[in-house]
């Protein structure tokens, strides 16, 4: 008659660990399997048994036993090496398809893909995936940047950055941008709404009824925007919006107006009217630094939610639904609060400008 072992001696505090594992919904398969069969062999269930309620053989339960009696808890989840499943790609050929994927392209191509990178090295399109997926590797995106050459970035960053993070007293901070040139497009046929099943339609062409021009001021402090539809992009109407903020803001309060490097803002004529109304201050963004505005993320908003998908007659129609936009905008507005200091983004583009030069040299 073949020999029981004895029950499992487990402590109260290994107890509670193993029974916590053992109906664990987000622990690894392994360390469930483990914990319950000992927390079996605790009970004094044979070793026979175990292995049939847990579909292993006796030897592997023999084996979890005495490990647990050696070790404890301290490896649960840990396989012994040589032990387990063993890789189907050697890493020889892991390591082709990393180095192919960072320094090489395929012929004719711009980017690897699954399938071109699988036919180039002769292994499957899915192993190539989870090669890529353990390592980040994404070539199928890209990421845009430009680093600026104004020979005044770190200046005006820190000025600009000063303002979000810690404006001054008894004035009011503006992110001023022009959105030229916006189309009123009209579809050729109508749309189709949507239904269970369908989405909403639309037709890919479309006919061209003139631009406008909106002029927009983004309220820091509130998300508040002071918007204006102009018909051209010139200092004239710069003007025109300028004396819109003027009458706007109330009286008593400084004007700081954050806005890019347009030929159009330092006009003589601009520079003529700031002398006569000192209140208002300009603070230009770096040049090729758009992202440093805020009021280009409230310009994306308008795009997503109400140009992109509209359908215009004529210009006062394109005109009309972004008022319509800008007063159900401004009913609830929410501030765009930034975060990041200017000596992070300093050093995120020095990190930038080491890897360009690397680059070169390369």
């Amino acid at each position: 008659m073949a020999n029981i072992a004895p029950a499992l001696v487990v402590s109260d505090s290994q107890r509670a660990l193993l029974e916590v594992l053992a109906k664990s919904q987000t622990a690894s398969h392994r360390e469930v399997q483990r914990a319950q069969v000992l927390l079996m062999a605790a009970e004094g269930l044979a070793n026979d048994s175990i292995a049939k309620v847990a579909g292993l053989s006796p030897g592997t339960v023999r084996s979890w036993r005495a490990r647990f009696e050696a070790e404890g808890l301290a490896h649960l989840g840990e396989v012994r090496a040589g032990r387990g499943r063993k890789p189907v790609i050697p890493q020889s050929k892991i390591d082709e398809i990393v180095d192919l994927t960072r320094n090489s392209k395929p012929e004719g191509h711009t980017h690897w893909s699954v399938r071109t990178m699988a036919a180039k090295v002769g292994v499957s399109p899915a192993q190539v995936q989870r090669i890529w997926a353990a390592r980040g590797l994404k070539p199928h995106l890209v990421d845009t940047f430009k680093l600026s050459n104004d020979p005044k970035f770190e200046e005006k960053l820190i000025d600009v950055v000063g303002l979000y993070l810690n404006p001054p007293e008894k004035a009011i901070v503006l992110c001023m941008d022009e959105k030229s040139s916006i189309q009123a497009l009209d579809r050729t046929q109508p749309s189709l709404p949507m239904t269970k099943g369908r989405a909403e339609t639309m037709t890919h062409d479309y006919k061209r009824n003139g631009t406008t021009t909106l002029f927009a001021a983004l309220d820091v402090a509130t998300g508040k925007v002071i918007g204006s539809c102009l018909p051209k992009h010139r200092h004239e109407e710069f003007l025109v919006f300028l004396k819109t903020i003027n009458k706007e803001v109330p009286r008593g309060l400084d004007v700081h107006l954050i806005l890019d490097n347009y030929a159009t803002h330092k006009h003589p004529d601009v520079k003529a009217w700031l002398v006569r109304n000192p209140r208002f201050q300009l603070h230009f963004t770096p040049t090729s630094s758009s992202w440093l505005n805020l009021v280009e993320r409230w310009f994306r908003e308008l795009t997503d939610k109400a140009l992109r998908r509209g359908a215009f007659h004529s210009v006062p129609d394109l005109i009309t639904k972004i008022e319509e936009y800008l007063a159900a905008h401004n009913t609830e507005p929410k501030p765009l609060v930034w975060t990041t200091t200017a000596d992070s983004i300093l050093k995120k583009v020095a990190r930038g400008r080491v890897a360009l030069e690397t680059i070169k040299q390369n």
